[in-house]
């Protein structure tokens, strides 16, 4: 069974901007960073990037401006990216459900989907976690895993639009490094 399903019969150019999509909790900061470090690519975190440009925490962006400015902010980065190479982002979990960005993504590089179940997801989600992020804040064992089962229902047909789709329990990272080199 192979653990890396490719989406795609296209082929990409070898300038390689390679992003990471998934939902929160997935994976997508502490694998790419692993991967970068073994590939030579250098690694952006997307919402790093973009704290850094605001000035302040996506927690409090969200309760000063709105979600739907932050995703417009976030748009705007996003695309900034698109003279990188040999590079890997970590896209927060809802970026490629917004405007097209998905769409956008898929044209300027390789995209991979990092799939995990619910469960697996709130297990990995830690209570820092659970306190600071704005969609997440404050709920329950029990409301996480409801939030997280309903809202990755919603985010599957974007995800699943990815090049690549890793399977974030039974895959390894060879298996990502190779995805990213081809």
């Amino acid at each position: 069974m192979s653990m890396v399903v490719n989406n795609s019969v296209q082929s990409q150019p070898s300038q390689q901007l390679i992003f990471l999509i998934g939902f929160m909790g997935c994976g997508k900061s502490t694998l790419g960073k692993k991967v970068a470090k073994k590939t030579g690519y250098s690694f952006i975190d997307l919402d790093e990037l973009i704290v850094n440009k605001i000035g302040m925490s996506i927690s409090t962006y969200f309760e000063t401006y709105s979600e739907a400015s932050f995703r417009a902010v976030e748009q705007q980065i996003l695309h900034s990216l698109k003279d990188q190479t040999n590079t890997i982002v970590a896209t927060g979990g809802g970026a490629p459900c917004y405007f097209d960005n998905m769409d956008w993504m898929n044209q300027h590089g390789k995209t991979i989907y990092i799939k995990l179940t619910p469960k697996a997801l709130l297990s990995r989600l830690s209570q820092k976690e659970v306190e600071t992020r704005p969609l997440i804040a404050g709920k329950s064992a029990e409301q996480l895993l409801e939030f997280i089962t309903t809202k990755l229902e919603e985010r599957i047909p974007y995800y699943s639009r990815a090049e690549f789709i890793y399977d974030g329990l039974q895959s390894n990272q060879k298996d990502l490094i190779k995805q990213i080199v081809l």
